[in-house]
């Protein structure tokens, strides 16, 4: 059967914008950027009126629109009255064990399907990789999947198992027993880091904490000898620290040359003498993850993905804060002043959640930053070229030529409000646009 002329220019019409929807995921596509502000990473001054070519998984040119023109058959994106910012970059979280599609909490959760399901949560949020911090029931999967491109899912990153003075002495609760390493010699943990780097792994995570007298506390001794066996072999060490000593832990562990903090000093406001510490030690750096403060932006944003049930309980808890006035949240201002007093003090500031895997802590994180003082600039290169930095991510975290093309494309400028990180129109990882609709749907099918 034959189709008319208008009919066959219709089919043609159709035909050349699947063509050009093809070429801009295509992997080997050149696709030309426009007319966006583009906030770099770094603390530069944004670049507006921006353009910048991705080819393959990598920018290929950044500058003005104007300076050079795309090249040939390259597919051309208006970006106008867009911001595009570099992928975020969480650099501390436990996913795996959490199943945010039911709530659950258990070891038996750690499986490929429930990681790539969390990993890709990331990537609907806008990030790009995850640093998974000691937590990994099954270490051999982690490893598998450190190394695995996923489409339309963020990089996972993990320290393997981190060390505690035992097995039990890190995190509590039957979720988490059983899976930290133990050292409670010198030898001991000289031999966990001995394990840790012969499957490849950069980073130690220590746990220096009695949990409030329920378990061992790793000891100076111990920690100094995994320390100096980690910088033997070109590794670096993670400290968490207590919420009952850790100023005090917080002081021995920069004495000791601990090499970042993934928590802040929680249990009392910092001195000048551990702010002379910082001073004095200015490679250190501090993930701060702030207590989590449920707001109704943030609420309205994990109803994207989380349960109906889950999100009922948020509003819930939201309500009853409302209806105490809204007091202060004596834990957060202690973070806050903390988070003020190191900052000052020129501590690198990197970002971390804690979080479980829903992927939306990252925001909640830059947020709460610039509530305690820091500008939204410095709160966006914290959680991008900061801990690209700091974790060796040599190729993200800023949008650069050369550069991994991991960014999102925004609504509104976060630069004015920070909240607007949130806002987002497009994400893209390695090159790729990440088809967050497609992820929308199957969230809340198989959220029902």
């Amino acid at each position: 059967m034959r189709c008319s002329k208008q009919a066959a220019a219709v089919i043609g019409l159709v035909f050349a914008f699947v063509l050009a929807v093809d070429a801009q995921r295509g992997p080997g596509a050149s696709i030309w950027f426009e007319g966006a502000r583009l906030i770099v990473g770094d603390g530069s001054a944004p670049i507006e009126n921006s353009a910048f070519l991705v080819e393959g998984d990598a920018f290929t040119w950044v500058g003005r629109q104007g300076q050079r023109q795309p090249p040939p058959g390259a597919v051309r994106v208006d970006l106008s009255g867009k911001t595009v910012m570099p992928s975020l970059i969480d650099g501390h979280n436990h996913i795996g064990l959490v199943n945010e599609k039911d709530g659950s909490n258990s070891k038996a959760n750690y499986r490929r399907a429930n990681l790539v399901d969390q990993l890709e949560r990331y990537a609907y949020y806008g990030v790009s990789a995850a640093l998974s911090m000691g937590l990994e029931a099954d270490p051999d999967l982690a490893y598998q999947l450190r190394d695995e491109v996923i489409p339309n899912a963020a990089r996972f990153l993990t320290v393997g198992k981190g060390i505690a003075a035992t097995s039990i002495g890190g995190p509590t609760g039957e979720p988490r027993l059983g899976i930290p390493y133990g050292a409670r010699t010198e030898k001991q943990g000289r031999d966990r880091v001995k394990e840790l780097h012969a499957n490849g792994v950069r980073f130690i995570k220590i746990w220096v904490d009695d949990r409030n007298g329920d378990v061992p506390k790793l000891q100076p001794n111990v920690y100094r000898a995994i320390i100096a066996e980690a910088h033997a072999n070109k590794m670096e060490v993670l400290a968490h620290l207590s919420r009952t000593s850790a100023l005090a832990d917080a002081k021995d562990l920069l004495r000791a040359g601990v090499d970042g903090f993934v928590h802040l000093v929680r249990d009392r406001d910092v001195d000048e003498e551990y702010l002379a510490a910082v001073k004095a030690h200015p490679r250190v750096w501090s993930g701060p993850n702030m207590p989590a403060v449920p707001t109704r932006d943030s609420i309205a944003a994990l109803a994207e993905t989380l349960p109906a049930n889950q999100i009922e309980g948020m509003r819930k808890q939201l309500a009853a804060q409302e209806a105490k006035g809204n007091p202060p949240n004596e834990l957060f201002e202690l973070h806050c002043r903390n988070l003020r007093k190191i900052h000052a003090a020129g501590m690198v500031i990197a970002m971390g959640t804690d979080g479980t895997g829903d992927g939306f802590g990252s925001h909640e994180q830059i947020e709460a930053y610039t509530r305690c003082g820091m500008t939204p600039m410095q709160a966006i290169v914290a959680a991008t070229g900061t801990n690209a930095k700091v974790l060796h991510l040599d190729r993200l975290g800023t949008i650069a030529t050369g550069k991994e093309a991991s960014f999102n494309v925004l609504d509104a400028n976060p630069l004015e409000t920070i909240t607007n990180s949130r806002r987002i129109s497009r994400v893209y990882l390695r090159g790729q646009e990440v088809d967050r609709q497609a992820l929308k749907t199957r969230f809340i099918t198989s959220n029902n």
